[in-house]
């Protein structure tokens, strides 16, 4: 079957062209309902509609749902980062060598690569293995709606395969940093600044006591950095204040190094630096390592051959930013990320899709999975 960019490229456009940032439930549900359609159309495949609470809904769609075991997984995700209003401000737009648009490499090609990579494949060979498609709705708030389903469909996969876009220079994706966020809140005691200053207790010098405490956690050696990121507190500068709140991003490449310092940001919250001023500690996000294990690497020696075959120079990256990668890695299931087509500019107005990459692309793919169909 021949590819044509044109049709590609105007089956990829409703899907850029509509808000569906995380909790955006409506513009996710429109994502879904075009993505269930594709495989409705293909025919073969079971659809499964999975709720995933507040972020929406979530798809699994499997050609041997009586399966016990899973050949290959593939994920992908729904949602952007983008508010509700970007889709009409920069709706989808092409030049000779690129697309652009929100979303557009993170991560709807790599929806649409898989259904290409599906349609194009020999239905022996797809009968010959059982296959299952993921796409959840919230991967960009850290899949916190979506983790525990795909956690349960992983354990049963042998490998899995995420779509998320190459990197820029081509690069799939090897490893990737652990991520997890946190929210800390003050809750201090008011008063007049001028008045009576000392019968106040401040929520903010409390944080201010946290964010130098929680940088020297850092350790650019090892790669385990902590950023206090979004800062907020205080009501007036005449008033002592009684309420501060902070968000705070952890990245490591070390599970157990990172158990540490979740373990002393825990212990520092029972006891703050000034007494009167409480810390409440909340995990929003948490994400382990990906680390390619043995069988991964065997995996990746796989996928060296095959792109030698069609005339790709397949390179690997470790990326600093985590993705649903890292929740079927640390299962110890070989788990490889970056089977999108080229791009860059992630989260940025300046996101795009290298265009001449899509093809190959698909044709990695669709080898991959022939392969491993073997």
């Amino acid at each position: 079957m021949s590819f044509d960019l044109n049709a590609y490229l105007e089956e990829l456009r409703p899907l850029i062209n509509l808000d569906c940032g995380t909790l955006t439930v409506e513009g996710i549900e429109q994502v879904a309902n075009t993505m269930a359609a594709k495989y409705e159309v293909m025919g073969g495949w079971d659809i499964k509609r999975v709720d995933c609470g507040k972020a929406g809904t979530g798809l699994e769609i499997r050609n041997k749902p009586e399966s016990d075991v899973i050949d290959v997984m593939m994920i992908g995700h729904m949602d952007t980062v983008f508010p509700v209003g970007t889709a009409a401000k920069r709706p989808m737009s092409t030049d000779e060598k690129r697309a652009y648009g929100p979303g557009v490499s993170d991560m709807k090609s790599g929806l649409l690569n898989i259904v290409y990579a599906l349609r194009g494949m020999d239905k022996d060979v797809l009968d010959s293995m059982s296959l299952c498609i993921c796409m959840n709705p919230d991967e960009e708030i850290g899949s916190l709606h979506s983790e525990e389903w795909l956690k349960s469909v992983a354990k049963s996969a042998r490998h899995v395969l995420v779509a998320e876009s190459a990197r820029a220079d081509g690069s799939l994706v090897k490893a990737r940093k652990g991520v997890a966020r946190y929210k800390l809140t003050f809750k201090g005691k008011a008063a007049h600044a001028g008045n009576e200053p000392q019968k106040g207790r401040s929520a903010i010098s409390e944080m201010a006591h946290w964010i130098l405490a929680i940088n020297t956690l850092t350790n650019f050696d090892t790669g385990t950095t902590l950023n206090v990121g979004v800062v907020s507190g205080g009501e007036g500068s005449n008033i002592v204040p009684a309420d501060a709140e902070a968000i705070v991003d952890v990245r490591f490449w070390d599970n157990d190094e990172y158990a540490l310092v979740d373990e002393k940001i825990r212990a520092m919250a029972e006891l703050p630096f000034i007494d009167g001023v409480s810390v409440v500690l909340e995990r929003e996000a948490y994400k382990p390592a990906m680390t390619p294990s043995e069988k991964t690497e065997a995996l990746m020696a796989t996928i060296e051959e095959i792109g030698k075959d069609i005339g790709i120079n397949v390179t690997w990256q470790a990326a600093g930013g985590g993705s649903d990668a890292n929740l079927t890695a640390v299962l110890g299931v070989p788990t490889l990320d970056g089977f999108g087509p080229i791009g860059g500019g992630f989260h940025s107005d300046e996101e795009y899709l290298e265009l001449d990459s899509i093809a190959p692309r698909i044709e990695m793919l669709k080898r991959v999975l022939t392969t491993l169909a073997k």
